[in-house]
């Protein structure tokens, strides 16, 4: 799974990926193992180019478990011949967009919806797992940090995920 990056790149540039279906064995055995040790061992496996697969338990066993399944033939599709469009504004337009757009979002209901989904039942952790706005959302209404300081690190994290977002789009250039 990916961002919008991946999406657009396996659309139209012939990628692939092959469907692991859990391994429910692996990952019982896996689970006795502390989160240190269970990246040591995906390293042994793949080169870590990014922190995705080690930002929780869960995570870093399922990347050991599509690791570790039986390498098969992939089916590859040929690339589409592509025009692409998009938008090419400045840092600071971008970051002013984001603002006004968090600033609307938490205006208009994104807190209550937060707050309605713990209520029918969805774990304070495994929204906190999603990130982003459910997380620093999540984190203010269990009164761990204060509301001023969820919106402010709300904002950082998602000027951060647009920046990684533009270095992929520029890779795509």
């Amino acid at each position: 799974c990916g961002g919008s990056g991946l999406y657009i790149e396996t659309a139209t540039q012939g990628y692939s990926l092959t469907e692991v279906p859990p391994d429910p064995i692996l990952r019982e055995r896996l689970e006795g193992y502390p989160l240190g040790e269970l990246v040591e061992m995906l390293k042994e496996y793949k080169t870590l180019h990014n922190t995705t697969d080690t930002t929780s338990r869960k995570r870093v066993i399922r990347a050991l478990e599509i690791a570790l399944y039986p390498k098969v033939e992939k089916q590859h599709y040929p690339a589409l011949p592509t025009k692409f469009i998009g938008l090419d504004i400045t840092r600071e337009e971008r970051i002013a967009r984001i603002d006004r757009r968090l600033k609307w979002r938490l205006q208009n209901g994104m807190i209550e919806e937060v707050e309605g989904l713990i209520k029918r039942g969805v774990s304070p952790q495994t929204l906190i797992y999603y990130g982003l706005e459910y997380k620093f959302i999540t984190l203010y209404l269990q009164g761990e940090i204060e509301r001023e300081k969820m919106e402010s690190s709300l904002a950082i994290a998602i000027h951060q995920f647009a920046k990684r977002q533009m270095t992929w789009f520029r890779g795509m250039e």
